[in-house]
């Protein structure tokens, strides 16, 4: 799309979509500029040939993975012989205007990166949905191009505008992961899968806002509310999927955080593989890292914590169904981040301790994690049972152990210092 005056004193670009698999794209410069223009030109199938003495670490980055040729020098009569599309993207006002030069010469568009009227092509604003490139230009202002462009992408997404699904669009399971809560944290990619959805197969910890954005054509389903234990409760949800995508329709299965980190999701992606249905997974931000993250405290740092492990604690140690070794973990050095673990808390924080983790061992308990109603309870692995019990913490909540938590909240406790002050 094409946004300006019309009555100006040039006439409008005239808008068209380059089919750049396998042709030669020659940017000269290997500056910022190249460093934004030349992953999109990647990214449809251009070989990109950059000339330039010195690159951007990001474009030698290209360059050494044999992504892209670079040609060590300035730019030299002849580069553009073979090219079927230019960018003059140095600092130097006269090595662009001669490789504008070139490319006339050659019938070769070219975008001139600091002269727009200069070149003989410009560079829209693009972004991509459902399938849909959106390109926009709007007369040499790229600010307002972006605007333009995010506004459409945004309407297209939140179905402002409406876009009819693709007839080719096939019948399937697509698995999303909703992130850690926060309907602002669940990818581009999972917004998608649920604006293209027939039926949407949902669970309490999904991003719950964001069902009320689905059209009213779309069946939404409950799983969270199903009965008969968890058991039995899988096998429908295997049920439904299947059942829906064999009658033709797109299905999402929509959950919180990841699909394949405690969520499930492989078991549902073996009943689709048995039943012969198609799927696919759309990863979203697993809750072990990002509540953590978003409560301030990191998994690792440099210096304290090199390594972390992620647990289920749905099951107390001792538990005869227990897959953990937790005398191993209590040996571990470094950062134990629990899921699902509150209601085994104490108990796992004695197994912890007996195990040889010193009692003082910093705990954070990030409740609700992302959402408004987000708290963080600091312990030590010594107190955790009590403060949990005095607090009425209650699920869903993640459990960081380990001085990271010390890293993050120094006022309460100092780093390695079992004595550290925690309440």
């Amino acid at each position: 799309m094409s946004t300006g005056p019309a009555d100006g004193a040039d006439p409008p670009p005239y808008p068209v979509g380059l089919r750049l698999r396998g042709r030669l794209v020659v940017v000269v410069g290997g500056g910022h500029v190249a460093a934004r223009r030349v992953p999109r030109l990647l990214a449809a199938g251009a070989v990109v040939e950059v000339v330039s003495p010195v690159l951007t670490p990001a474009v030698e980055s290209l360059a050494a993975s044999g992504e892209i040729a670079w040609r060590e020098r300035g730019f030299r009569s002849g580069d553009l012989g073979e090219a079927w599309y230019a960018l003059a993207a140095t600092d130097d006002a006269e090595v662009n205007a001669r490789v504008v030069a070139e490319a006339e010469e050659h019938q070769i568009f070219c975008v001139r990166a600091d002269d727009a009227l200069g070149g003989s092509a410009w560079t829209p604003a693009v972004g991509r949905h459902a399938g849909v490139t959106v390109a926009v230009l709007a007369n040499r202002e790229p600010r307002r191009s972006a605007a333009v462009r995010d506004a459409v992408i945004a309407a297209l997404r939140d179905g402002a505008v409406a876009a009819p699904h693709d007839d080719e669009r096939a019948p399937g399971v697509v698995l999303v992961g909703g992130g850690p809560g926060d309907p602002e944290l669940v990818t581009v990619a999972a917004r998608r899968a649920l604006s293209e959805a027939d039926v949407v197969v949902a669970d309490h910890l999904a991003p719950r806002e964001l069902l009320d954005e689905l059209p009213p054509d779309v069946e939404l389903v409950d799983v969270s509310k199903l009965p008969r234990g968890r058991a039995a409760a899988q096998e429908e949800i295997n049920r439904l999927l299947v059942s829906r995508a064999r009658e033709g329709k797109r299905v999402v299965r929509f959950k919180g955080g990841d699909s394949f980190v405690y969520g499930r999701g492989y078991e549902e992606a073996l009943a689709c593989m048995e039943a012969g249905v198609p799927w696919s997974v759309i990863p979203g931000l697993t809750s072990a890292t990002s509540v953590p993250a978003a409560a301030g405290i990191p998994v690792t740092h440099r210096g304290v914590a090199h390594d972390f492990t992620v647990i289920s604690g749905h099951l107390p140690p001792g538990h005869p169904d227990s897959l953990v070794e937790w005398d191993a973990v209590a040996r571990l050095r470094g950062t134990v981040v629990l899921l699902m673990a509150v209601q085994n808390l104490p108990l796992i924080a004695d197994r912890l301790v007996a195990g040889g983790r010193p009692p003082a061992t910093p705990v954070a308990v990030v409740s609700e994690g992302t959402m408004p109603g987000e708290r963080t309870l600091l312990s030590t692995l010594g107190a955790v049972g009590e403060d949990m019990a005095r607090t009425s913490v209650r699920p869903p909540a993640i459990v960081v152990v380990g001085d990271v938590v010390a890293v993050a909240h120094p006022g309460r406790f100092r780093l390695g210092d079992a004595g550290g002050t925690q309440h």
